[in-house]
């Protein structure tokens, strides 16, 4: 990474959870010096595309003292943190990185509500790929936010902005949403935690959405057990809402050893990354130390059902969740975003039923795979591009990023992406444990024991800092 990369970390300090906390209590940290700091690091860090709209240095010290003010200290009392500019915060614009769409929210997201009323404290808006299509962060006329472990490198997307602010050591952690991967790899270019909530567990309200029907947000943090803290805060069930539905109570985690599937070897895919399949085997290996079952399972229907997400009739409801600007505006939107939505126009209404039956039975042939095991481990991406790389070639290095994750909503999955190291060239990569709907408390704990065993830093630090540091 550059030398002239300011990070959050030295001057704001670890703002893990733990940490912040424990600083607050004996005072060594305050939420008004955390804030001014953070903005310190912002104004030193310049244009690096990571912001689209930042809350002012005067709002949030108020915010601060407001909290400071407070007898009583909510869950994530003083806790910073940034949003994905798709998903609405009253009286900031919503933009989803497309300028002509932009409109200032009048309401906020429930979920967003919720992490305020705990007491967290909103940084800003952060970059994204537009209308959250893409799995790269350059689709953003904001610019690419700048990988902090290589300039060159892309960040992932489209939740890109949220997985550097919290790799950077900006916030504590960051909202943004997942359709296709959009919420976990982001976390493998920026050695952060991705965890995907099961669909509708978080708001899907006062939000834009990109297919509304498999949309999930996302938590990013820089553990598993901060991201599961923040998404047992945000949940939120609207029983009118058609896509909102509530967390079960708590089930215990299984006595037994976990049992973990992983694809078979032809399944497996590096796209010219052959130290990501080191990285995996290092990531199985950590797994049988810790006591799992690991065993080989067939998951072709996995990866049908994620063919069917840009390649089905599931483009459509893209289509229709943009339509208004589309068609009056075709201009408007980023090139690569609007040659891949606008044909989906032309999709036929039968197509949607064929479809929707083709998934129903790749939902049941990965039903029996879960009826065998309590997890599923895949590596979260097969490669990290370069920015030139996939200018030069958009949709295949897209669709490469997205080949271990386009499959997850659509079969009706939780995720937890979590960091498995590094290449020798600095970049990091990551693994994905995923489950059945509701699952996000398993995926959570067994993403945690997995990050913990793989004694990695924490985000984008430099190596004095990780070295005393570790998860």
């Amino acid at each position: 990474m550059s030398g002239t990369e300011h990070f959050g970390f030295g001057p704001v300090g670890w703002l893990d959870l733990p940490s912040l906390r424990a600083d607050y209590a004996a005072g060594r940290r305050s939420p008004s010096g955390v804030m001014t700091a953070l903005h310190d690091v912002i104004a030193a860090r310049g244009d690096d595309a990571v912001w689209i709209t930042l809350v002012g240095r005067e709002a949030v010290l108020a915010r601060a003292a407001e909290l400071e003010a407070q007898p009583a200290r909510g869950p994530l009392w003083g806790v910073p943190f940034s949003v994905k500019d798709c998903i609405d915060v009253a009286g900031l614009p919503t933009t989803s990185a497309c300028p002509g769409f932009a409109h200032l929210a009048e309401r906020t997201n429930a979920s967003i509500q919720k992490l305020l009323d705990a007491g967290a404290i909103l940084v800003g808006k952060v970059n994204m790929d537009q209308f959250a299509t893409g799995l790269v962060g350059v689709r953003s006329p904001y610019g690419t936010p700048r990988n902090p472990f290589g300039a060159a490198y892309v960040p992932g997307g489209s939740s890109s902005g949220s997985g550097v602010s919290v790799a950077a050591g900006l916030v504590s952690f960051s909202i943004g949403t997942d359709t296709g991967g959009s919420g976990r790899v982001p976390a493998h270019y920026t050695n952060t935690v991705g965890l995907k909530a099961s669909r509708g567990l978080l708001s899907l309200e006062d939000y834009v959405p990109a297919c509304r029907s498999v949309d999930s947000l996302t938590v990013f943090a820089l553990t598993a057990e901060d991201a599961l803290e923040v998404l047992e805060a945000g949940l939120h069930h609207n029983p009118d809402h058609a896509f909102s539905r509530a967390m079960p109570a708590a089930t215990p985690l299984p006595h037994r050893p976990l049992r973990c599937g992983i694809p078979q070897p032809g399944q497996l895919r590096f796209f010219g990354a052959p130290e990501l399949a080191d990285l995996f085997e290092a990531s199985i290996a950590t797994a049988r130390a810790l006591g799992w079952v690991v065993q080989e399972v067939d998951l072709a229907p996995y990866f049908a059902a994620g063919d069917l997400l840009f390649a089905g009739s599931w483009l459509a409801e893209r289509y229709g969740a943009v339509r208004a600007l589309l068609e009056a505006s075709p201009e408007a939107l980023d090139p690569i975003v609007r040659g891949i939505v606008h044909p989906a126009g032309a999709l036929p209404a039968w197509r949607a039923f064929d479809d929707m039956a083709a998934l129903t039975l790749l939902q049941r042939r990965m039903a029996q795979i879960f009826a065998t095991v309590d997890l599923v481990m895949v590596p979260t991406a097969g490669t990290c591009w370069q920015i030139a790389e996939v200018l030069a070639d958009p949709v295949a290095t897209n669709n490469a990023n997205g080949y271990y994750t386009y499959g997850a909503n659509l079969l009706d999955l939780s995720g937890c992406a979590v960091p498995a190291g590094f290449q020798r060239n600095g970049m990091p990569a990551g693994v994905t444990l995923l489950a059945p709907a509701f699952g996000d408390r398993l995926v959570a704990h067994a993403g945690s024991a997995l990050h913990r065993a793989r004694h990695l830093p924490l985000g984008a630090a430099d190596a004095a800092a990780m070295a005393q540091h570790q998860p």
